[in-house]
């Protein structure tokens, strides 16, 4: 007997059913799908898109194409800040806004051999910074000292011949003046506030030491204040000293701050070798920004005086005297009629021969200067350092030493230039 195989009795259904089963059949795919398009929406915004899409289907191909192509440079930029620390970016950032606008100065002071001709004799390098679009810059003074021809060198490799508009020495600040080319847009630096620094702040040096043009440096303020002996007769006070590296060359560079602003002129190292030491000295900005006005305006710094001449006082001329002390300027002669005569400072009346080579007839027996306001003022240098930030019409408070003992004048300064002191 062959198999016979179950069949499933069929089932049937009516019309309405197949009808209902349809739209439950379709009503749950158009649910599925909304909530699918709904989750992706929701993905978007999380990730910081745009949900809202609105326009033909070309503009949004153009708006996804546009974001994407905005995206690209922004994460390259964020994976190139990735890789350096952000002491590192601030150095970049500095040299970046600052290199272009640093020279290299080069000079030579010509002399005559023994046939008469114009020789080299000596030649130097310095740095700057140019501060002026039309071409002024700002160095030290004694970078072009003597010099004959001076040359400034632009980061872009072009020199130009430069002109001395002002040098004070007094100071150790000289601007020069070369004319751009046309068109050239000249980068620049800007003086900073030097007042309201602090010793352990970072600070940049950009120069041009050994000729290795366009050099950075950094370090901290290491001192605040320093009065240094540049030269026989000049004391420069309130200098900055640091520990960047400031090498020959350098001299004339700018210290900058963190935001690249110039708080100081690089200008003395402190070293046995000549090399840097760690141990360097800048001018402050509030100094070199009174003096750099006054040499662009007059060609001077036009610094209030005493019409005075004045000598060294020394043990030997002490004991000749009679002067209680060996120490301090005297005054040997006051011009008649000056702010000095009127606040009664005396000159000497006794005159006598003084030099061996060269004998000047002096007069002793008048004041001698100790002190003018809070500096004490013991040779030259010292009594010049302590005018070197006072203009004309500034009161100043003179100590002397008369007759045994010490009195306070109250001197107002003059404008034009006193007697040379010997």
């Amino acid at each position: 007997m062959a198999n016979v195989g179950i069949m499933e009795p069929m089932k049937l259904y009516s019309k309405r059913q197949l009808v209902a089963c349809s739209v439950l059949t379709g009503a749950a795919v158009a649910a599925a799908a909304a909530l699918a398009f709904f989750i992706a929406g929701r993905g978007r915004q999380s990730a910081g898109e745009d949900s809202s899409l609105s326009g033909s289907p070309a503009e949004i191909m153009r708006s996804g194409l546009s974001a994407g192509a905005e995206e690209a440079p922004s994460r390259a930029v964020a994976n190139d800040a990735a890789q350096y620390t952000q002491d590192e970016l601030q150095n970049i950032s500095v040299y970046e806004k600052c290199n272009e606008a640093v020279v290299n100065i080069t000079t030579q002071v010509m002399g005559y051999n023994w046939f008469y001709e114009p020789v080299v004799t000596e030649s130097g390098s310095g740095s700057g910074s140019i501060i002026d679009s039309r071409g002024y810059v700002v160095t030290n003074g004694h970078v072009i000292d003597k010099a004959s021809v001076i040359t400034i060198s632009l980061a872009d490799g072009s020199s130009y011949e430069g002109k001395v508009v002002g040098h004070d020495t007094e100071s150790d600040i000289a601007v020069l003046k070369f004319e751009p080319a046309r068109g050239a847009e000249l980068k620049t630096i800007s003086f900073g506030n030097s007042d309201g620094l602090k010793v352990g702040q970072k600070v940049i040096a950009i120069g041009n030491p050994f000729a290795l043009e366009r050099t950075m440096t950094t370090g901290i303020i290491s001192g605040l204040g320093r009065p240094i002996q540049e030269s026989k007769n000049v004391i420069i006070r309130n200098m900055i000293q640091t520990d960047a590296a400031i090498n020959p060359g350098n001299s004339g560079g700018p210290l900058l701050d963190s935001q690249g602003r110039m708080i100081g002129i690089n200008t003395i190292i402190y070293s046995s070798s000549g090399s840097s030491a760690g141990v360097g000295f800048a001018i402050p900005a509030s100094t070199a920004r009174r003096v750099v006005s006054d040499l662009i305006q007059f060609g001077k710094v036009n610094r209030g005086k005493m019409m005075v001449s004045l000598i060294q006082n020394t043990g030997r001329i002490a004991s000749y005297a009679g002067y209680g002390i060996s120490s301090g300027m005297i005054i040997s002669r006051v011009q008649s009629g000056s702010k000095a005569a009127q606040a009664g400072l005396k000159g000497g009346t006794r005159a006598v021969q003084y030099g061996t080579f060269n004998p000047q007839t002096i007069y002793l027996g008048g004041d001698i200067i100790t002190a003018i306001d809070s500096i004490q003022v013991s040779k030259l240098a010292d009594y010049y350092s302590a005018l070197e930030d006072k203009v004309p019409g500034d009161t100043v408070t003179v100590t002397v030493y008369r007759n045994k003992k010490y009195e306070k004048i109250q001197v107002v300064l003059e404008a034009a230039d006193g007697p040379a002191s010997i």
